[in-house]
């Protein structure tokens, strides 16, 4: 199962199951909290046919290798981040310890801000940070890496959820669906 199809499986679960969240507007980190339940309901059934054995579903994370969370963004800033949700192995699989990022926001916040989430998620997915190379021995000092970077818009007025997926720095597609 390709990490998109798991996605959109636990988001489908996700809105089928937690309708009056967004009827009654909560926060974004109630979204995420709920998400999360969902993506950890579909690893628990899934497991048997797919090895997320050691992968965590965590939201507002801020640690690599016990210090915080950096990355290094296309002007060579380094920006500590903590990303509203990721499906990672915590730093125990160096080959591959970081599987998804999300970002979510609500329509009604300012562009700079959802343009910065869209920004994190294009540096989260670059396949390096210009400065580590994957040996599978050592993590990076600034976190790359992601396998699939996924923008999260919630408009209430529309009843409507933008999704945007990204993977090796770029924008690869986008949807929208009606909850």
């Amino acid at each position: 199962m390709s990490y998109l199809k798991f996605f959109l499986e636990a988001n489908k679960r996700f809105l089928s199951q937690n309708v009056e969240l967004f009827t009654t507007r909560v926060s974004e980190r109630t979204l995420c909290g709920a998400l999360m339940m969902a993506m950890n309901g579909v690893i628990r059934r899934r497991n048997r046919y797919f090895n997320y054995k050691g992968y965590f579903v965590d939201i507002e994370y801020n640690r690599n290798s016990g210090r915080v969370k950096t990355i290094i963004n296309d002007d060579f800033r380094i920006i500590k981040i903590n990303c509203d949700l990721i499906l990672h192995s915590r730093g125990h699989n160096k080959w591959q310890d970081n599987l998804i990022a999300l970002e979510m926001k609500k329509s009604n916040r300012p562009e700079k801000e959802r343009q910065s989430d869209r920004e994190r998620l294009i540096a989260l997915t670059k396949d390096s940070d210009g400065v580590w190379s994957a040996d599978g021995i050592t993590l990076p000092e600034h976190v790359c890496g992601y396998v699939l970077g996924i923008y999260y818009e919630v408009n209430q007025r529309e009843n409507e959820i933008l999704l945007e997926f990204y993977k090796c720095g770029r924008k690869f597609s986008d949807s929208k669906i009606n909850f």
